[in-house]
């Protein structure tokens, strides 16, 4: 298929691109601020209203309210299961980063927290739908746009609207940031968040030290336990990030907690650290352990739908001049979710560029234009 039009209109389009990407970046929105998220949430839904889309903010008590929008109602395709698109507009960055550190465009790129992660995203599939409308070229199906604000900090109140959508979906295309290359992600690792937490018995440390169970000592002796779990060579990693105990330097500490990342490529792999986890015992006497957590993102698998989809793709992609790879990320996203269902899904669909998380987080901008034409060649012949 000739795909010039597409590029055509999509590249004398970069620098709105840019614009609208810099707007969202300006809205700042911390997963923990609902009144911040809420504020974007009102905006994304006007702004894909203002395109003749049908979008609706589906209230959230707990953290910030989510966006659906309906980009090609079910009447234009009645007999078509729908494609699923999601995108999340939440970041890790805390209000007043923007102070330190503004939007900015030099070197062919753009820098500003959340831009990669995943701002650049949303806007790909904004202008991936304009330019679908303004050819006036059909899709085959009918195509929701989920914009959740809640992925930073595992989608707790918004798993079961995506996973409801997947099952109702053809496949699922996940708008997550693109790494440098013509590469799309069909695996992810899934992610555990455990806390672990120790109980030991409080006495004065210059006194009467013997009469105490040291929970700090204790909670050492754990973390080496939990370190022996690393499996590198599977791809197994468990990481004592966050550890508190004591409130005094003069008292034997009677509690401490560590806070445990867990990644693992498959289900088995998480499942024997879940069981490895469970089986902790305490080393020294009278200290006891409690464990709490899961994991909360299942691996994402490369299934035999997902190949078949990503194959698709592929062919999809020469047409535009792209060499499209699989790839693999260490990183959770909701793509882990609509996978484990079995439904067919496609991730890293979003602005091209680096530094995820990082004070370097940046989108290349010539990159904008060729990401929208992919997405949108990819909603017009899947």
């Amino acid at each position: 298929m000739d795909y010039t039009p597409l590029l055509d209109y999509l590249q004398a389009r970069q620098t709105a691109m840019v614009e609208a990407v810099e707007f969202l970046v300006n809205l700042e929105s911390p997963s923990t601020d609902k009144l911040l998220l809420d504020r974007l949430a009102l905006h994304l839904q006007a702004r894909f209203v203002a395109l003749g889309a049908a979008a609706t903010v589906i209230s959230n008590p707990t953290h910030g309210n989510h966006v659906q929008v309906i980009l090609v109602p079910d009447d234009a395709a009645p007999t078509a299961r729908p494609a699923l698109l999601l995108a999340h507009f939440d970041t890790v960055w805390a209000e007043g980063t923007l102070a330190t550190r503004p939007f900015h465009v030099a070197d062919g790129r753009a820098w500003g927290p959340g831009a990669y992660d995943t701002k650049g995203g949303i806007i790909v599939a904004e202008y991936a739908f304009r330019a679908l409308t303004a050819l006036g070229w059909v899709l085959p199906r009918p195509v929701i746009l989920l914009l959740n604000s809640d992925e930073e900090i595992g989608s707790h109140s918004s798993r079961a609207l995506i996973e409801g959508l997947a099952r109702q979906a053809e496949y699922v295309l996940v708008l997550e940031s693109a790494e440098p290359g013509d590469v799309l992600k069909t695996a992810r690792k899934g992610v555990g968040r455990f806390k672990l937490e120790v109980t030991g018995r409080a006495a004065h440390a210059g006194i009467e030290p013997e009469k105490g169970v040291s929970a700090t000592v204790e909670l050492a002796h754990q973390i080496l336990q939990l370190h022996s779990l690393n499996d590198f060579t599977r791809g197994t990693t468990l990481n004592v990030g966050i550890i508190h105990g004591g409130t005094r330097v003069n008292i034997v500490t009677d509690h401490a907690e560590a806070q445990i990342d867990v990644r693992a490529w498959t289900p088995a792999e998480a499942e024997r650290i879940t069981a490895a986890l469970q089986q902790l015992s305490p080393v020294l006497p009278g200290a006891q352990l409690k464990l709490n957590g899961r994991f909360n993102r299942p691996p994402m698998e490369c299934t035999e739908q997902s190949a078949r989809l990503f194959q698709r793709a592929q062919e999809i992609g020469r047409d535009l001049g792209l060499d499209l790879q699989a790839g693999a990320s260490g990183g959770g996203s909701d793509g882990n979710f609509t996978a484990a269902l079995g439904v067919p899904t496609l991730d890293g669909l979003g602005a091209v560029g680096e530094g995820a998380h990082a004070e370097n987080e940046q989108i290349y901008v010539d990159a904008l234009p060729t990401r929208a034409a992919l997405l949108a060649a990819l909603m017009l012949n899947l």
